[in-house]
């Protein structure tokens, strides 16, 4: 590839102004190329950035995109999780041309598409932790009247032990209009309504797109690649239309099983889809079966975003392979009121073979991973959640306080255990407020900033806004 950029070269907002010094060419794609380069003649000289520039044939394609830009500039990003426009930059020899900075993704971070190959290997509890953050900081951008335009792998990037994430390429976000222009998206990930033509880029397309990307992320497959796909001979625009646009088919479907996974070839989907809670198929359903025809009736970002927290929380560990596995408490509850035939037909609906069927059913009483049968560990009950309480469990302001703060940055609370009795477990309170337990005997205490309460059935822990009740 040509370079645009020679190392060295210095670009500017204004020609007066200090400018940065391009450092190192990082990588290019269509629209331009990215460099490292570093802010010169100011307070915060040296400090790093990346800066992309822009194709002049790109810009003729995207006569709309210095606007986007500016506007972006101007109302700053709707989280730190983006990589946001900072501001314009010019070259003095590059008239036709133009670029701008943001800041530096960190080699902490790895792509979607390094998951989806398994060049990352992340815990299920940052994969989920990275689904949350996604749903989340796309709410924020929604919440500003922005759309995204074009969610899909080469976007997003995320941190393997932590599941914090990065969203780039932040020039294809516009005004929520619905309108049409130079980017609709990237193929697989267009909502069907984009891809027949009939609607431009809006915050409901954007939940398609995020939705796909969820289930790749949580099933590593496309929900719409079952049967039907298997049997294209000729991938070619027209059959790519039918499989996504006019034509598509949830591989999930409840009531269309023509588009199943298929052994051999969808293997990822059959054995990754029955690990899943019911309320979280739930929500991928509603969005590839209804959400398919009708655009408002898909997933919003606040519903993935507290059912991935009840995900996230109902995650336990196999006592005997480490395994992680997920808490169901609506596993063996029939759709009807508990009637557990109920529930096998239910399941019935979506699996086409007995194998897939048995291990759906059976992923609520034994590990996934070795078949052992499950020992739960304690779990609290805060309201209707229930938070599972292994060696390592950790609570966030999310947990106790009732305004619903989001963030992982700072543990409230922390599963300890007994210096003396490794048998005796205990919450040592990690925040800055006084709860008050009340065990089954009528026993009252103050848990103090720093103290820890020994865990026991029936234990009641009042933190302020919420209360919490252990269960064993």
């Amino acid at each position: 590839m040509n370079q645009l950029l020679n190392s060295g070269e210095i670009v500017q907002m204004q020609p007066t102004e200090p400018g940065y010094e391009v450092e190192e060419f990082l990588g290019g794609g269509g629209q331009g190329e990215v460099y490292r380069a570093r802010l010169l003649g100011a307070q915060s000289a040296g400090t790093p950035v990346a800066l992309k520039w822009f194709f002049p044939h790109y810009l003729r394609q995207d006569p709309h995109l210095r606007t986007r830009l500016e506007r972006a500039v101007d109302n700053g990003p709707p989280s730190d999780r983006f990589l946001w426009p900072q501001e314009l930059v010019v070259a003095a020899d590059r008239p036709s041309s133009f670029g701008y900075v943001m800041p530096l993704r960190e080699d902490r971070f790895v792509g979607i598409t390094d998951l989806v190959t398994r060049r990352a290997e992340p815990t299920l509890r940052a994969l989920v932790t990275a689904g949350f953050e996604l749903a989340h900081n796309y709410l924020q951008l929604h919440a500003k009247g922005f759309c995204y335009r074009d969610i899909s792998f080469g976007n997003v990037f995320f941190d393997p032990q932590s599941g914090e994430v990065r969203i780039c390429d932040n020039d294809n976000v516009s005004v929520d209009d619905g309108q049409g222009g130079s980017i609709g998206g990237t193929a697989r990930f267009m909502a069907p309504e984009i891809v027949r033509g009939e609607a431009g880029p809006s915050t409901e397309t954007d939940l398609f797109s995020l939705a796909v990307l969820l289930f790749y992320m949580l099933v590593n497959h496309h929900p719409l690649e079952g049967a039907k796909e298997a049997r294209i001979r000729c991938f070619d625009l027209p059959a790519m239309t039918r499989l996504y646009g006019t034509d598509p088919l949830f591989i999930f479907d409840p009531d269309d099983i023509s588009n199943r996974p298929q052994p051999g070839s969808h293997d990822n989907a059959l054995a990754l889809w029955p690990l899943y809670p019911r309320f979280v198929q739930t929500l991928f359903m509603r969005t590839f079966t209804d959400g398919l025809r009708d655009p408002y009736s898909r997933v919003r970002e606040s519903q993935w975003r507290s059912n991935l927290i009840r995900l996230r929380d109902s995650i336990f560990y196999c006592q005997r392979c480490d395994a992680e596995n997920f808490y169901d408490q609506d596993a063996l509850r029939a759709s009807d009121g508990g009637n557990p035939s109920r529930r096998v037909e239910w399941l019935t609906r979506f699996f086409s073979d007995r194998d897939a069927l048995r291990a759906s059913d059976g992923s609520s009483a034994a590990c996934w991973s070795c078949a052992s049968p499950h020992r739960l560990p304690p779990r609290m009950r805060i309201d209707s959640d229930v938070v599972m309480l292994n060696h390592d469990t950790r609570l966030y302001p999310h947990h106790l306080d009732a305004e619903r703060s989001y963030s992982f940055a700072e543990p409230v609370a922390e599963v300890t255990q007994h210096p003396q009795n490794p048998q005796v477990w205990g919450l040592r309170n990690r925040s800055a407020q006084r709860w008050t337990s009340h065990d089954v005997n009528g026993q009252v205490n103050d848990v103090e900033p720093g103290q820890t309460v020994t865990l026991s059935p029936g234990l009641r822990l009042l933190f302020g806004g919420r209360e919490g009740e252990v269960r064993f």
